[in-house]
């Protein structure tokens, strides 16, 4: 019983993981464009998702070979740096200007911050620093790509990751071999949920963490773009464990863990969340007043779908199977953003962005 109330709760953290990316990123819309962060010139152009898509798939090629030339300290210092980066532009939005600099008038106490997550990552990624600057990492990054996605590229980009993460996992299994690299490394790619409350990921030992993230089936989730922006490397896109075999296992009971950490990919937050502000943020339908949030019903559908194809998941995972992220996630995000579309009385040509 004790190691079922364990799974559940670390199930719930996982929630309110995802959730917190959620509506941080929804925070950040209004500020974010308002500050003149948005990507693209042409947010409705499909073809964004396809350059983003190339880019993704070149990333993860040079993340592979970098692993293979023993490169890895490059790879931590850049997506440190993009987190850095990343922070900076959410605690310019956050922080107030108490202190400027230059004719700029860069926000001080902005950049401070930005470099503290950074020298945290660098000095002590203990999981509770992974997780904070996951999700301050990953609600950056959607609201950026959110706000540069308009409704049918955003709805494109989900669909071809979903069926990307489904071949890297269960055909090619190449981004098990890049998760289990990247694993190592201690950066914010990954959202790191304990199961015990002497669970430390710095003295955790090596074959510990491939055991939890890649071998064992034992309770990793992570999909395809474990960091959700182009602005960064690649990082693990399947994390989920490899098949042990057994696929009969629907009506069993979820085995005892054996290990004491969960690992998702922070890209499984992303991604869909790129939906959640591409709806909240180019939809003027069902709008929803709530304070500091940009939301309205489409927005909310994709939030609810998200969270709903992650419980899905995880009740999966937990059983020792071997699952890609994205396909339940991204299916979820897109089955609730269209439910909540047509509540708001939109024909589906217009929830599509035709």
């Amino acid at each position: 019983m004790n190691d079922r109330i364990r799974i559940f709760a670390a199930v719930g953290v996982t929630v309110l993981l995802f959730l917190g990316v959620q509506l941080g990123a929804l925070a950040l819309t209004e500020p974010f464009y308002e500050s003149g962060h948005q990507a693209v010139e042409n947010p409705e152009d499909p073809t964004n998702s396809v350059v983003y898509v190339a880019i993704i798939l070149v990333a993860t090629a040079l993340m592979l070979a970098a692993f293979k030339y023993n490169l890895q300290g490059l790879i931590r210092a850049l997506i440190i740096g993009v987190s850095v980066m990343v922070a900076w532009f959410v605690f310019a939005e956050l922080v107030p200007p108490v202190v400027t600099a230059g004719d700029a008038g860069v926000n001080v106490l902005a950049v401070l911050a930005a470099f503290g997550v950074g020298a945290a990552l660098l000095f002590h990624p203990e999981w509770y620093v992974i997780d904070t600057a996951g999700v301050l990492m990953g609600a950056g990054a959607a609201a950026l790509f959110g706000i540069s996605f308009g409704l049918l590229p955003a709805l494109l980009l989900l669909a071809v990751l979903a069926i990307y993460d489904a071949i890297s996992v269960y055909g090619t299994e190449h981004m098990l071999d890049l998760a289990e690299g990247v694993m190592d490394l201690k950066i914010p790619v990954v959202l790191v949920i304990p199961l015990t409350l002497s669970y430390s990921y710095l003295s955790s030992s090596e074959e510990s963490e491939q055991s939890a993230a890649s071998t064992d089936s034992d309770g990793s989730a992570d999909s395809a773009d474990a960091s959700g922006s182009s602005e960064s490397p690649k990082p693990p896109e399947s994390d989920a464990a490899k098949p042990t075999g057994d696929t009969d296992v629907a009506n069993e009971p979820a085995p005892e863990p054996q290990r004491d950490a969960l690992f998702i990919g922070l890209g499984d937050a992303v991604i869909p969340t790129i939906l959640v502000v591409s709806a909240a943020y180019f939809l003027d339908a069902g709008t929803l007043d709530v304070p500091g949030l940009a939301l309205n019903l489409p927005a909310l559908g994709a939030i609810v779908g998200t969270i709903a194809g992650l419980v899905v998941l995880m009740a999966m995972v937990v059983r020792g199977r071997a699952h890609a992220g994205l396909p339940l996630l991204n299916g979820g995000a897109i089955g609730g953003y269209l439910i909540g579309a047509l509540a708001s009385g939109l024909s589906i040509a217009t929830a599509l962005g035709l």
